[in-house]
């Protein structure tokens, strides 16, 4: 038989998936190694640092953006003074710690502002080639390690001026928590920035300072660890087929003092999307390590464990059982009928037939008997007597049997197999309301919110910012057109609008700025009459001017979608707005990261503004939220704090956590709340990693049973119940019918028995008909006095003995001869 063909292979294969499985179940529900600490606190170490690498990456892009538009927009104007640049660069921007002008020529610094940032790193290189102007990394003289941030202000006949902005390379300023460090690292391990370690004046006993030390050498020691991680390839460092956070990132596990264990989350700074170009930040070999100690924590309940063993026992019981069963009512029937078909083609008639109890192996032992006696007519006994036996014998039989078929043993065995995967699959670990849930989860769970929030809330500031510096350069144009540019102050100025000269230069600059910036949908300066003037995008929407109104804004209420609106004074045209339309996708793609669950963005009055995984313009929370969104409102000290909560309905646990924008800029107090929400089933917490595991096994266990049993019926039982109908047939006397095997395997075997047999008893019946038509002839010829050949018979009954005279009808002579009875002896 072939490898593949039969009834062996799936009976095989079932035990080795049962055994397989069997090992499996043992393995991942069995007892386990202790964790140091649980996965899901690990893994939302890992979040963490991920945020904030993301914080600080886009905390670098925006400064090098901000800086190189700013100059590249100066440079398209006239000339302005350098003292003005670095004025209208920091009322504009509060993000560098130093800026600096520079005269290329003449290498004399035109002008200076903040901290002093010094020039001996500048040289060819920087200047020059195709690294030219890349934000570089220095250290001044007090130890402290700056971005340089360069950009060339170029205009007509002027020598070029180099515009020097640097920043600190510290974690931006995010909510960590009362216990949680963080750190920037460099390539080789250094610590560049640190937050989270400010507590040590507020120490008063020495047991807290030796803790504070070794968080501090932890850092050190997990910093160097993740910057080595941070080195392979983010496609090599993740597992094969897995997405997620576009760089290297992961979970460490440091050392235990007092009962708490050191873990940290790393993440290195890496483009938003592999897609895009290349970013800035991440071509510094940056990488962001959050620490977090936490108490050990036993990881399940050890008694629990111990059903897996059990279930896996059980599981190879019930296997060799139903492999049992498939071997006693498919396996052994098929393989008898299959030799005894194979004794009958091969001429054995003599022997009967051992017929199977009961199902098709029946049906075709019994019509193989059939068969047999209807061939054996050298055994003394009338064929037609031995016939008629032999179908009332069987018919007889087939009438006191039940046929239940092949599909009686497949559908044992498959009650046999749900019989473990049931029990497994949706009762041996299934988790109720009851379930524990670490304390970090929920305190990580609300300040990753937070930080959340604070990332879009710096990413509006940002937006208004740059409309701010773009109108800025509005106005700088008009009064460069007007003659005006010599420094005058913004308030003598009395224009009242946008001329239509000005206003295709503010066109030009609008599309230049939507198209170096993806946040706005559209760009538009709406005059203080409502009307709109230059623009760039969209169809802009109604702004309405008012003191009392927000900078940053929604409308669009009753509308398919909300409609974010930013604005910034235009200098030098009283009433005219510069507004930009924020895309609500840019919001969304904020909110959307892994580990927070559901997270949305809702105004003052609780009605959703945009959400991670879509939503309905202006919808209402649910009541559990809107309560939580209240508490978080309320102002506790200088102002509302995030809040959050564990919540239990049923069997269902949820973790909900609420952040009201909060801080500086515009957006402080524009009363939008991040709300998050995550069932706690999607956390790695032992009970819900058992029941996961507990689900996979009854699935895997019910995937064996379809594919085992559908084997077997596809291959064995369907042709088996096709046989049985075939093999009647040609024992009821059909013998015209050709029987042609479809299979190599047993099955084939016994048609092509079958078949033969068939020929066999076509050449019988043939045989018969012959002597009994020549028995019929001569009898016919006695009564007649004509033979079959044509002659004539003449002759007397007179006696015993007569006299015949026939005509030789191919030689035309007569023939006489002594024609005695046959009860004499013979002619």
């Amino acid at each position: 038989m072939p490898l593949l063909g039969g009834i062996r292979p799936p009976i095989a294969l079932l035990c080795v998936l049962v055994l397989a499985l069997a090992g499996l179940t043992a393995r991942v529900l069995g007892p386990g190694k202790d964790m140091v600490a649980p996965k899901a606190v690990l893994s939302s170490q890992q979040y963490f640092a991920e945020d904030g690498a993301i914080a600080l990456r886009a905390s670098i892009d925006e400064r090098v953006t901000d800086l190189q538009r700013t100059a590249a927009a100066l440079s398209s104007g006239g000339p302005v003074k350098p003292e003005r640049i670095l004025s209208d660069l920091g009322r504009t921007y509060q993000k560098w710690t130093g800026t600096t002008v520079v005269d290329l020529q003449s290498a004399e610094v035109l002008a200076t502002r903040g901290e002093t940032i010094p020039l001996g790193w500048l040289d060819k290189d920087v200047l020059t080639g195709g690294q030219a102007l890349t934000p570089r990394m220095v250290r001044l003289e007090t130890g402290d390690v700056r971005l340089m941030t360069m950009a060339v202000l170029d205009w007509k006949d002027r020598p070029q001026q180099l515009l020097v902005a640097s920043s600190s390379l510290s974690v931006p300023a995010i909510n960590l928590g009362p216990f949680r460090s963080m750190a920037v690292v460099a390539r080789d391990g250094e610590i560049l920035g640190t937050a989270g370690f400010e507590r040590a004046e507020a120490l008063n006993s020495d047991q807290e300072r030796q803790e504070l030390s070794f968080l501090h050498k932890q850092m050190g020691l997990l910093s160097d660890r993740a910057a080595a991680k941070t080195e392979q390839h983010p496609v090599r460092a993740k597992e094969p087929g897995s997405r997620g956070y576009p760089g290297v990132s992961g979970s460490l596990v440091g050392g235990e003092y007092n009962g708490r264990v050191a873990t940290a989350g790393y993440a290195s700074l890496s483009s938003s999307n592999p897609d895009e170009k290349q970013s800035v930040a991440a071509g510094l070999g940056l990488t962001v390590v959050a620490l977090l100690p936490v108490v050990q924590q036993p990881t399940g309940e050890q008694g629990r464990e111990l059903y897996g063993l059990a279930a896996a026992g059980v599981l190879v019981l019930l296997g060799l059982l139903a492999a049992g069963v498939l071997w006693a009512t498919v396996q052994r029937p098929l393989l008898r009928l299959f030799l005894e078909s194979r004794r009958l083609a091969r001429g054995d008639l003599t022997r009967p037939v051992t017929v199977p109890r009961w199902g098709e192996a029946a049906r075709i032992g019994a019509a193989l008997e059939r068969l047999r006696r209807r061939l054996n007519t050298g055994a003394g006994e009338d064929p037609e007597e031995s016939t008629d036996s032999a179908d009332s014998a069987s018919g007889s039989g087939r009438s006191r049997r039940i046929r239940v078929g092949g599909r009686g043993p497949l559908a044992l065995t498959a009650a046999l197999m749900l019989l473990w995967c049931v029990p497994v699959g949706l009762l041996l670990h299934d988790t109720d309301g009851s379930v524990s849930v670490p304390t970090t989860m929920v305190n990580d769970q609300r300040d990753r919110t937070d930080l959340i929030a604070d990332r879009l809330r710096r990413a509006l500031n940002e937006a208004q910012a740059d409309l701010v510096s773009t109108s800025r350069l509005i106005g700088t144009d008009v009064e460069n057109d007007n003659g005006t540019g010599t420094g005058t102050d913004e308030d003598d100025r009395t224009d009242d609008g946008i001329g239509a000269t000005d206003g295709e230069a503010a066109t030009r600059l609008l599309e230049d700025t939507l198209d170096k910036h993806t946040r706005y949908r559209a760009l538009y300066v709406v005059d203080a009459d409502g009307s709109v003037g230059a623009r760039a995008g969209s169809e802009p929407h109604t702004w309405n001017s008012g003191k009392d109104l927000p900078l940053v804004r929604v409308s669009g209420h009753g509308g398919k979608e909300p409609v974010i609106q930013a604005g910034a004074p235009v200098p030098g045209h009283k009433g005219s707005t510069l507004v930009g339309e924020i895309r609500v996708e840019f919001l969304n793609s904020l909110l959307a990261r892994p580990g927070l669950g559901e997270v949305r963005v809702v105004d003052s009055e609780g009605l959703t503004i945009a959400a991670s995984n879509g939503f309905l313009a202006f919808e209402k929370l649910p009541a559990d939220l809107t309560d939580l969104v209240r508490a978080a409102g309320v102002r506790v000290g200088a102002g509302p704090v995030e809040n959050a909560l564990l919540i239990r309905e049923g069997n269902a646990v949820k973790v909900a956590a609420a952040a009201p924008f909060s801080g500086g800029g515009v957006t402080a107090d524009i009363g939008w709340t991040v709300v998050s929400r995550q069932n706690a089933e999607q956390f790695k917490i032992a009970p819900y990693e058992r029941e996961d595991r507990s689900v996979l096994a009854g699935m895997l266990g019910l995937a064996a049973i379809i594919l085992v049993l559908g084997w077997i019926y596809l291959v064995v039982v369907r042709p088996l119940r096709a046989l049985a109908t075939g093999a009647e047939k040609l024992a009821d006397g059909d013998l015209k019918t050709v029987l042609y095997p479809r299979y190599q395997d047993e099955v084939g075997a016994v048609v092509r028995s079958l078949e033969l047999l068939r020929q066999q008893a076509q050449a019988h019946r043939h045989n018969q008909q012959a002597r009994t038509h020549d028995n019929t002839r001569r009898t016919a010829a006695t009564r007649s006095g004509v033979d079959s050949d044509g002659s004539g018979v003449a002759g007397s009954d007179g006696g015993d003995v007569d006299i015949a005279v026939g005509h030789d009808g191919v030689h035309g002579s007569y023939i006489v001869g002594r024609v005695v009875d046959s009860n004499v002896g013979g002619r």
